[in-house]
Protein backbone atom coordinates (compact mmCIF):
# COMPACT_ATOMS: atom_id res chain seq x y z
CA UNK A 1 0.00 0.00 0.00
CA UNK A 2 1.17 3.46 -0.72
CA UNK A 3 0.89 6.04 2.02
CA UNK A 4 -0.72 9.47 1.45
CA UNK A 5 1.89 12.15 1.06
CA UNK A 6 1.79 15.02 3.56
CA UNK A 7 3.87 18.13 3.97
CA UNK A 8 6.88 17.57 6.20
CA UNK A 9 6.25 18.46 9.81
CA UNK A 10 2.49 19.14 9.28
CA UNK A 11 -0.18 16.57 10.16
CA UNK A 12 -3.02 15.86 7.70
CA UNK A 13 -6.06 18.20 7.78
CA UNK A 14 -4.27 20.77 9.94
CA UNK A 15 -5.22 24.46 9.85
CA UNK A 16 -2.97 26.28 7.43
CA UNK A 17 -4.20 29.86 7.05
CA UNK A 18 -2.91 32.89 8.91
CA UNK A 19 -5.39 35.55 10.01
CA UNK A 20 -4.29 37.69 7.09
CA UNK A 21 -4.90 34.89 4.62
CA UNK A 22 -8.27 34.15 6.18
CA UNK A 23 -9.30 37.78 5.87
CA UNK A 24 -8.16 37.89 2.24
CA UNK A 25 -10.08 34.75 1.29
CA UNK A 26 -13.27 36.08 2.88
CA UNK A 27 -12.89 39.64 1.57
CA UNK A 28 -12.71 41.36 4.95
CA UNK A 29 -10.03 43.12 6.99
CA UNK A 30 -7.98 41.59 9.76
CA UNK A 31 -9.63 44.09 12.08
CA UNK A 32 -13.05 42.71 11.08
CA UNK A 33 -11.92 39.15 11.85
CA UNK A 34 -10.80 40.21 15.31
CA UNK A 35 -14.07 42.08 15.82
CA UNK A 36 -16.04 38.93 14.96
CA UNK A 37 -13.85 37.00 17.40
CA UNK A 38 -14.65 39.53 20.12
CA UNK A 39 -18.38 39.29 19.37
CA UNK A 40 -18.30 35.50 19.58
CA UNK A 41 -19.36 35.05 15.97
CA UNK A 42 -16.21 33.31 14.76
CA UNK A 43 -14.40 30.83 17.03
CA UNK A 44 -10.84 31.87 17.73
CA UNK A 45 -8.43 28.95 17.18
CA UNK A 46 -5.64 28.16 19.53
CA UNK A 47 -2.07 29.07 18.70
CA UNK A 48 0.31 26.65 17.02
CA UNK A 49 3.76 25.78 18.34
CA UNK A 50 5.10 28.98 16.75
CA UNK A 51 2.56 31.11 18.61
CA UNK A 52 0.38 31.89 15.58
CA UNK A 53 -3.33 31.28 15.17
CA UNK A 54 -4.13 29.13 12.16
CA UNK A 55 -7.46 28.78 10.37
CA UNK A 56 -8.93 26.07 8.15
CA UNK A 57 -11.36 26.11 5.21
CA UNK A 58 -14.36 25.82 7.55
CA UNK A 59 -13.36 29.13 9.14
CA UNK A 60 -13.28 30.75 5.71
CA UNK A 61 -16.79 29.48 4.91
CA UNK A 62 -18.09 30.65 8.28
CA UNK A 63 -16.48 34.07 7.87
CA UNK A 64 -18.00 34.49 4.39
CA UNK A 65 -21.43 33.75 5.86
CA UNK A 66 -20.88 36.34 8.59
CA UNK A 67 -19.68 38.94 6.10
CA UNK A 68 -22.60 38.32 3.75
CA UNK A 69 -25.17 38.69 6.51
CA UNK A 70 -23.45 41.77 7.94
CA UNK A 71 -23.22 43.40 4.49
CA UNK A 72 -26.97 42.83 4.10
CA UNK A 73 -27.55 44.95 7.18
CA UNK A 74 -28.27 42.12 9.61
CA UNK A 75 -27.35 43.18 13.17
CA UNK A 76 -24.48 41.15 14.57
CA UNK A 77 -26.69 39.83 17.38
CA UNK A 78 -29.05 38.47 14.71
CA UNK A 79 -26.10 37.06 12.72
CA UNK A 80 -25.18 34.84 15.67
CA UNK A 81 -28.73 33.49 15.78
CA UNK A 82 -28.89 32.83 12.04
CA UNK A 83 -25.57 31.02 11.95
CA UNK A 84 -26.99 28.38 14.29
CA UNK A 85 -30.50 28.32 12.74
CA UNK A 86 -31.99 25.37 10.94
CA UNK A 87 -32.73 25.46 7.23
CA UNK A 88 -36.39 26.47 7.63
CA UNK A 89 -35.70 29.22 10.16
CA UNK A 90 -32.78 30.51 8.10
CA UNK A 91 -34.88 30.64 4.91
CA UNK A 92 -37.64 32.56 6.70
CA UNK A 93 -35.12 34.99 8.16
CA UNK A 94 -33.51 35.57 4.76
CA UNK A 95 -36.94 36.23 3.22
CA UNK A 96 -37.64 38.81 5.92
CA UNK A 97 -34.28 40.45 5.33
CA UNK A 98 -35.06 40.60 1.61
CA UNK A 99 -38.42 42.29 2.27
CA UNK A 100 -36.75 44.83 4.52
CA UNK A 101 -34.05 45.57 1.97
CA UNK A 102 -36.62 46.08 -0.79
CA UNK A 103 -38.51 48.47 1.47
CA UNK A 104 -35.28 50.37 2.17
CA UNK A 105 -34.55 50.56 -1.56
CA UNK A 106 -37.98 52.07 -2.20
CA UNK A 107 -37.43 54.56 0.61
CA UNK A 108 -34.01 55.51 -0.73
CA UNK A 109 -35.53 56.00 -4.19
CA UNK A 110 -38.05 58.39 -2.68
CA UNK A 111 -35.17 60.22 -1.02
CA UNK A 112 -33.38 60.47 -4.38
CA UNK A 113 -36.49 61.91 -6.00
CA UNK A 114 -36.77 64.42 -3.17
CA UNK A 115 -33.11 65.38 -3.53
CA UNK A 116 -33.64 65.88 -7.27
CA UNK A 117 -36.52 68.23 -6.51
CA UNK A 118 -34.25 70.17 -4.16
CA UNK A 119 -31.65 70.75 -6.86
CA UNK A 120 -32.60 74.44 -7.00
CA UNK A 121 -33.76 74.65 -3.39
CA UNK A 122 -37.33 75.37 -4.49
CA UNK A 123 -39.13 72.48 -2.81
CA UNK A 124 -37.60 72.99 0.59
CA UNK A 125 -40.36 75.33 1.81
CA UNK A 126 -42.71 75.72 -1.14
CA UNK A 127 -45.77 73.78 -2.36
CA UNK A 128 -45.69 72.03 -5.78
CA UNK A 129 -47.61 74.78 -7.57
CA UNK A 130 -44.98 77.34 -6.53
CA UNK A 131 -42.20 75.01 -7.66
CA UNK A 132 -43.97 74.70 -11.02
CA UNK A 133 -44.17 78.51 -11.32
CA UNK A 134 -40.45 78.89 -10.63
CA UNK A 135 -39.74 76.14 -13.13
CA UNK A 136 -41.66 78.06 -15.76
CA UNK A 137 -39.61 81.19 -15.04
CA UNK A 138 -36.50 79.11 -15.73
CA UNK A 139 -38.00 77.79 -18.97
CA UNK A 140 -38.64 81.37 -20.07
CA UNK A 141 -34.96 82.15 -19.49
CA UNK A 142 -35.19 84.53 -16.55
CA UNK A 143 -31.92 85.00 -14.63
CA UNK A 144 -31.26 82.88 -11.56
CA UNK A 145 -30.89 85.96 -9.34
CA UNK A 146 -34.45 87.03 -10.15
CA UNK A 147 -35.79 83.50 -9.64
CA UNK A 148 -34.08 83.23 -6.27
CA UNK A 149 -35.67 86.53 -5.20
CA UNK A 150 -39.08 85.26 -6.31
CA UNK A 151 -38.51 81.99 -4.46
CA UNK A 152 -37.54 83.67 -1.21
CA UNK A 153 -40.52 86.03 -1.40
CA UNK A 154 -42.97 83.19 -1.99
CA UNK A 155 -41.45 81.24 0.89
CA UNK A 156 -42.45 84.14 3.13
CA UNK A 157 -45.96 84.19 1.66
CA UNK A 158 -46.38 80.41 1.89
CA UNK A 159 -45.41 80.47 5.56
CA UNK A 160 -48.14 82.99 6.36
CA UNK A 161 -50.84 82.16 3.82
CA UNK A 162 -50.41 78.51 2.82
CA UNK A 163 -54.06 77.99 1.88
CA UNK A 164 -53.92 80.85 -0.61
CA UNK A 165 -50.84 79.62 -2.48
CA UNK A 166 -52.76 77.63 -5.15
CA UNK A 167 -54.78 80.75 -6.02
CA UNK A 168 -51.73 83.00 -6.02
CA UNK A 169 -49.79 80.62 -8.28
CA UNK A 170 -52.71 80.29 -10.68
CA UNK A 171 -52.70 84.07 -11.01
CA UNK A 172 -48.94 84.12 -11.59
CA UNK A 173 -49.22 81.43 -14.25
CA UNK A 174 -51.93 83.47 -15.98
CA UNK A 175 -49.64 86.49 -15.94
CA UNK A 176 -46.95 84.45 -17.66
CA UNK A 177 -49.46 83.65 -20.41
CA UNK A 178 -49.64 87.39 -21.20
CA UNK A 179 -46.80 88.50 -23.53
CA UNK A 180 -46.96 92.09 -22.23
CA UNK A 181 -46.49 90.92 -18.66
CA UNK A 182 -43.63 88.62 -19.64
CA UNK A 183 -41.96 91.53 -21.43
CA UNK A 184 -42.34 93.67 -18.31
CA UNK A 185 -40.82 90.86 -16.24
CA UNK A 186 -37.87 90.80 -18.61
CA UNK A 187 -37.40 94.54 -18.13
CA UNK A 188 -37.53 94.10 -14.36
CA UNK A 189 -34.99 91.26 -14.59
CA UNK A 190 -32.67 93.46 -16.61
CA UNK A 191 -33.26 96.35 -14.21
CA UNK A 192 -31.76 94.42 -11.31
CA UNK A 193 -28.35 95.82 -12.29
CA UNK A 194 -29.49 99.34 -13.21
CA UNK A 195 -28.44 102.36 -11.23
CA UNK A 196 -31.27 104.23 -9.45
CA UNK A 197 -30.96 107.23 -11.80
CA UNK A 198 -31.16 105.14 -14.96
CA UNK A 199 -33.58 106.91 -17.37
CA UNK A 200 -35.18 103.59 -18.34
CA UNK A 201 -36.80 103.25 -14.89
CA UNK A 202 -39.57 105.70 -15.81
CA UNK A 203 -40.53 103.62 -18.85
CA UNK A 204 -40.75 100.50 -16.66
CA UNK A 205 -42.98 102.37 -14.20
CA UNK A 206 -45.25 103.53 -17.04
CA UNK A 207 -45.62 100.01 -18.41
CA UNK A 208 -46.37 98.58 -14.98
CA UNK A 209 -49.02 101.22 -14.36
CA UNK A 210 -50.54 100.42 -17.74
CA UNK A 211 -50.90 96.75 -16.78
CA UNK A 212 -52.34 97.64 -13.38
CA UNK A 213 -54.92 99.99 -14.87
CA UNK A 214 -55.90 97.41 -17.49
CA UNK A 215 -56.44 94.80 -14.77
CA UNK A 216 -58.40 97.33 -12.73
CA UNK A 217 -60.64 98.09 -15.72
CA UNK A 218 -61.38 94.39 -16.10
CA UNK A 219 -62.45 94.19 -12.46
CA UNK A 220 -59.39 92.29 -11.29
CA UNK A 221 -58.97 93.11 -7.61
CA UNK A 222 -55.56 91.50 -7.50
CA UNK A 223 -54.36 88.49 -5.54
CA UNK A 224 -53.11 90.33 -2.45
CA UNK A 225 -56.41 90.89 -0.61
CA UNK A 226 -55.44 88.39 2.09
CA UNK A 227 -51.93 89.73 2.53
CA UNK A 228 -51.41 91.53 5.81
CA UNK A 229 -49.71 94.91 5.88
CA UNK A 230 -46.87 93.44 7.96
CA UNK A 231 -46.19 90.71 5.40
CA UNK A 232 -46.40 93.20 2.55
CA UNK A 233 -43.93 95.48 4.33
CA UNK A 234 -41.54 92.54 4.82
CA UNK A 235 -41.72 91.62 1.14
CA UNK A 236 -41.24 95.26 0.13
CA UNK A 237 -38.13 95.39 2.31
CA UNK A 238 -36.69 92.38 0.44
CA UNK A 239 -37.26 94.22 -2.85
CA UNK A 240 -35.77 97.45 -1.53
CA UNK A 241 -32.71 95.71 -0.09
CA UNK A 242 -31.92 93.61 -3.16
CA UNK A 243 -32.68 95.85 -6.16
CA UNK A 244 -30.94 99.27 -6.48
CA UNK A 245 -33.78 100.88 -8.46
CA UNK A 246 -36.52 99.62 -6.11
CA UNK A 247 -36.88 102.82 -4.10
CA UNK A 248 -37.09 105.02 -7.17
CA UNK A 249 -39.48 102.66 -8.98
CA UNK A 250 -41.85 102.56 -6.01
CA UNK A 251 -41.69 106.36 -5.81
CA UNK A 252 -42.61 106.65 -9.50
CA UNK A 253 -45.50 104.25 -9.02
CA UNK A 254 -46.80 106.30 -6.10
CA UNK A 255 -46.59 109.46 -8.20
CA UNK A 256 -48.78 107.67 -10.75
CA UNK A 257 -51.38 106.55 -8.22
CA UNK A 258 -50.13 103.18 -6.94
CA UNK A 259 -48.53 102.54 -3.54
CA UNK A 260 -46.43 99.60 -2.39
CA UNK A 261 -44.92 96.69 -4.26
CA UNK A 262 -45.99 93.31 -2.90
CA UNK A 263 -49.44 94.74 -2.15
CA UNK A 264 -50.07 97.48 -4.70
CA UNK A 265 -52.92 99.78 -3.69
CA UNK A 266 -54.74 102.40 -5.71
CA UNK A 267 -54.27 105.89 -4.30
CA UNK A 268 -54.68 109.44 -5.56
CA UNK A 269 -51.69 110.35 -7.72
CA UNK A 270 -49.20 112.65 -6.06
CA UNK A 271 -50.01 116.28 -6.92
CA UNK A 272 -53.56 115.54 -8.09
Amino acid sequence: MSAKRTLPGRPPNSSMLSIGQLASYAGVTIRAVRHYHAKGLLPEPGRDHSGYRRYDAAAVVELIKIRTLADAGVPLARVRQLLSAGDEEFAAAVAEIDRRLRAEIRERQRHRERIAQLAFGDSLALPPEAVAYLGRLRELGFPQLMIEAERDSWILVAAQLPKHMPFYMEMKQQQLDDPATVELYRDLAAAIDWEPDDPRVEAVADRLVGLLEAAEAEGDDGYDDQMTDDLAALLDSVFLDSVPIAGRLMGLLEARGWRGWAKLERISPVGS
